[in-house]
């Protein structure tokens, strides 16, 4: 399934933006070059998470597995550019579907463990998923039953794998005793006779914005790949590292950031999940991780915390990434000054934006806590090989001009690589996504970080859009206004962002009482809880109101919602 129209391969083609190898061989190369090295090593709490010893795969090993995993789907009658959904935790098995999918020209489409059945639904029908790969239980959270409910409103969902809690990997067929899987032979036969492009979508990950509804990203093994070539220069990493990977393999952050520079690089990929302290601590030290990924708050509180951090073993790390929110200056220039530890300051974004500072570009820390490389604007050279390979550009909202001097915020335009070709079967939304020279709208302020040297940098203004981000989670609160419509104390509502010192941002609502009811943040919980709303969606603060903001043409003026929170 290729989605990238013909034009825009052949640009990026003859730029050398793209090329012609898939993921699969990629990974087939490291399984060539390093088989006998460890390259996959599950959370050392996998038993307590869903069951099962921790496991430890070499390179030929976790191969193997994706075969194993490649003739069980082939034999279920899944076929080239079928969808096969993932609501996994991060442990091996997440690694191993995401591979499988590569080698059977599958669309990995991975779905984040918090979601419930209205999110599920919704994903599910939207992609035309053919089939689900989940587990068990995750603690004491049941996961299966939720898709065997769902298989009577999902037409196209027809078989359900569950990864088991045995010492091997295994991925058993619900409802089926005895489940087909495919032979050796008949494997490569399919794989002889089917042709797996480059620009094959292999991900259809999820993100949310301000519409309603979770939108669909289709990416494929090109846009991961140059992914990778980025990210491997954030986290420079080689051969036999070490990387910690924190973040649930839904999106970019994992897939690009961690997944990808582990394939590329013959490395080893060291899984983390929830986010336990702790555990990450020990892992970095046990494992001799150089390179790995933390919120910015985590990174302020560790910092705070000398005591935690004399006993804990950090050597081995040669950079930390953060983002999501934007780095405070002591903390960036604390982390480099007090442990030699270089903090890379990456945005970046489902649908292919990607800027980050490293301490090539900007060894000042407090410029770096601060200011991101213009890449690709004509006229500035920078270490980073992926510079090469972006374009970016701002553009004033208002006027529709390209704004070329400092101080003035505009919204950051992205082209490259990296950059999405579409949201998945939602042609509107598509087509406004992108502007008449093709740059992606990412409906993010920036501006010229000044004049003369500064010229070089943008600094970040904020979003342009409503997006909540709590902890690194992306909240849609049009989706909320819409369910808590149904209220029955509630005349109207809105959800907003309200500004947190650990999470980044937490959910708040404003709520508009009818006429003689009472609204408390409880019977608000109740209510989504009772639409089997991810927990995580929930808000934290309520406010009540006479009335909402709006503007002239009655919209609601969401800017205005947070300040109802400022305890003064």
């Amino acid at each position: 399934m290729i989605l990238s129209r013909p034009e825009r391969i052949a640009e990026c083609l003859e730029r050398g933006w793209w090329g012609r190898r898939t993921v699969d061989e990629v990974f087939r190369d490291a399984v060539a070059l390093s088989g006998a090295e460890v390259g996959l090593v599950d959370p050392p709490n996998r038993d307590a998470l869903v069951g099962g010893p921790p496991r430890r795969l070499t390179f030929a090993a976790l191969d193997a597995e994706v075969d194993r995993l490649a003739r069980r789907l082939l034999a279920l009658g899944l076929r080239k550019d079928d969808v096969l959904a993932v609501q996994l935790p991060n442990i091996a098995e997440s690694a191993v579907a995401f591979l499988a999918c590569a080698r059977l020209g599958l669309v990995f489409s991975p779905i984040a463990i918090q979601f419930r059945a209205h999110e599920l639904a919704y994903l599910l029908t939207k992609s035309c998923a053919r089939a689900v790969i989940t587990v068990e239980r995750v603690r004491d959270a049941t996961f299966v039953g939720r898709f065997r409910d769902l298989q009577a409103t999902v037409p196209t969902l027809e078989r359900i794998l569950v990864v088991g809690a045995g010492p091997s990997i295994d991925f058993a067929v619900a409802g089926m005793a005895d489940a087909p899987m495919a032979s050796p032979a008949a494997l490569e036969e399919y794989l002889g006779a089917v042709a797996i492009d480059a620009n094959d979508t292999l991900t259809l990950c999820w993100t949310s914005g301000t519409e309603s509804r979770p939108k669909g990203v289709p990416r494929h093994h090109n846009h991961w790949i140059a992914n990778g070539e980025a990210c491997s220069e954030i986290g420079k990493v080689r051969p036999g590292d070490g990387i910690l990977n924190p973040f649930p393999m839904i999106n970019t952050a994992s897939i690009g950031g961690m997944v990808m520079p582990w394939l590329m690089n013959r490395a080893r990929l060291v899984q983390h999940h929830p986010f336990d302290l702790a555990v990450f601590l020990a892992q970095i030290a046990e494992e001799r991780i150089v390179y790995t990924v933390a919120p910015p708050a985590i990174l302020s509180q560790l910092l705070k915390n000398e005591e935690l951090l004399r006993q804990t073993d950090l050597s081995s790390l040669r950079s930390l990434g953060s983002g999501s929110a934007p780095l405070a200056p002591w903390m960036v220039q604390g982390w480099q000054e007090r442990h030699g530890i270089s903090i890379v300051n990456i945005f970046g974004s489902n649908e292919g934006c990607a800027l980050f500072g490293t301490g090539e570009d900007l060894p000042d820390p407090n410029d770096r806590a601060q200011f991101f490389p213009r890449f690709g604007v004509p006229g500035f050279e920078w270490t980073s090989k992926f510079a090469l390979k972006v374009r970016t550009r701002l553009v004033d909202l208002e006027t529709g001009a390209e704004i070329l001097e400092p101080n003035r915020p505009g919204e950051l335009r992205v082209d490259g690589a990296l950059r999405c070709d579409c949201y998945w079967d939602e042609p509107e939304l598509s087509s406004a996504a992108f502007d008449e020279a093709g740059y992606f709208r990412s409906g993010d302020l920036f501006e010229i970080a000044g004049v003369g040297p500064l010229a070089r940098f943008y600094r970040f203004v904020g979003r342009a859009k409503d997006i909540i981000i709590r902890g690194g989670m992306k909240i849609s609160p049009a989706e909320l206004d819409a369910l808590i419509e149904g209220h029955p104390d509630i005349r109207e509502a809105a959800f907003c962002a309200v500004p947190d010192a650990i999470l980044g941002e937490r959910v708040g609502v404003v709520a508009v009482p009818k006429p003689g009811h009472t609204v408390t943040l409880q019977s608000v919980i109740d209510h989504l809880r009772a639409l089997e709303v991810a927990t995580f969606k929930l808000p934290e603060q309520l406010r009540t109101a006479s009335e909402l903001p709006r503007n002239s043409l009655a919209k609601v003026l969401r800017r205005d919602l947070p300040r109802l929170f400022d305890p003064g």
